[in-house]
């Protein structure tokens, strides 16, 4: 894929930028050089954020918008453009969720995700091609998450409009590639991130949810994305557990439907009762409080993965990252074939063994990554 301007020379619009993952993004857009236009429908927190990027001596600004609203996104290029002379790259971050059992949930919450996640993507797409074009390309980054490959149970919803904004992604891709069009569709897909996504949002079970390890800090993703502004990749799975996840879910779908039915249910449990269902900022944003990019997440956070650095950055893997390749395919290899050769119970337990041992080497290279990083800080 083309390599785009540096970030210091880029104009980047994020959307859902007032907490998470795109807070971090616009945040680090901006002391890389880059002049970011930050949108999301809190106006208060997004005041807050660009008053202290201004205090940095940063450029920013910021437009008030509900992304399920074309009028209000088409207001985010036109204000760009009149601000900053037009945009070079468009990500695409703004979403919600909600939990519960499939039956709970009403389909007025199931259309609202829909139009946010997914529509909103949409319309932040096609508002951002003929801008982009008019700069001579750039770069379409659309965030997705892990389940746009493998759903979650009671994540549903959510998980139904991430596999539509994949296959929206993949579609468009080819059609902006086969058009000539200098545009990139970058899709990114984290896997558990500490923001606050959780407390936003709307939740029919009884306890509070929380997020199935291994968790990463936002600045994984951020980091992830402002690398494919610079030097696109098709798409970007964060974290090795991610990795893990879609392998299971790609190469052995009834083995990984069992495993989630056993695992997935209470990791993303808390034993804190929610006296009655949380309304999230699904409808409207919540009062009252600061931006942030972090959630409450009291587990370990990991703050760097050398899986999604390797696929960032494949020339300037180490020695161990190869290794570490060399033994992720030996062991999914060999899943293979044993599976190939065996059949019932016997290939379900080969594919498990090999598949958790490729997914313990991925994490244990994120693990040794963190170690080092600490010791250098």
């Amino acid at each position: 894929m083309r390599k785009h301007k540096d970030l210091n020379e880029q104009v980047i619009v994020v959307t859902g930028a007032s907490s998470g993952i795109g807070m971090t993004t616009a945040e680090m857009a901006a002391e890389r050089g880059a002049r970011v236009v930050l949108a999301a429908r809190s106006e208060d927190k997004l005041a807050t954020i660009v008053n202290r990027i201004h205090a940095k001596g940063q450029h920013a600004i910021y437009v008030p918008a509900d992304v399920s609203d074309r009028r209000d996104v088409e207001e985010i290029a036109r204000t760009a453009t009149r601000e900053f002379g037009g945009i070079d790259t468009w990500v695409n971050v703004a979403a919600q969720a909600v939990y519960g059992r499939s039956e709970e949930v009403p389909i007025a919450d199931a259309r609202r995700l829909f139009d946010v996640n997914y529509f909103g993507t949409v319309h932040g797409c096609k508002t951002a091609i003929p801008v982009l074009r008019q700069r001579g390309g750039g770069a379409l980054i659309n965030v997705a998450s892990m389940v746009a490959d493998t759903a979650l149970p009671l994540l549903s919803h959510y998980s139904a409009t991430k596999h539509a904004i994949k296959a929206f992604s993949d579609a468009l891709r080819m059609e902006l590639e086969e058009a000539g069009d200098p545009i990139t569709v970058t899709l990114i897909k984290p896997g558990s991130v500490n923001t606050p996504f959780t407390k936003h949002a709307k939740n029919y079970m009884d306890v509070e949810p929380t997020y199935p390890p291994p968790v990463y800090k936002p600045e994984v993703v951020a980091r992830a994305i402002l690398s494919c502004a610079r030097k696109p990749k098709r798409d970007v799975l964060i974290g090795a557990g991610a990795k893990q996840f879609n392998v299971v879910g790609e190469n052995y779908p009834r083995l990984g439907d069992k495993l989630m039915e056993r695992t997935m249910f209470d990791a993303q449990k808390t034993d804190r009762p929610t006296n009655g269902a949380s309304q999230g900022n699904l409808f409207q944003p919540m009062r009252n409080e600061q931006p942030s990019r972090y959630g409450d997440y009291d587990g370990r956070v990991r703050g760097s993965s050398l899986y999604t650095q390797a696929r960032l950055h494949p020339v300037l893997a180490t020695a161990g990252v190869a290794a570490l390749g060399v033994g992720a395919l030996y062991a999914l290899g060999k899943v293979t074939k044993v599976a190939a050769k065996t059949t019932g119970k016997a290939a379900k337990a080969s594919g498990k063994l090999g598949l958790l041992s490729l997914g313990a080497k991925l994490l244990s290279s994120d693990d040794d990554k963190e170690k080092r990083q600490e010791r250098r800080d």
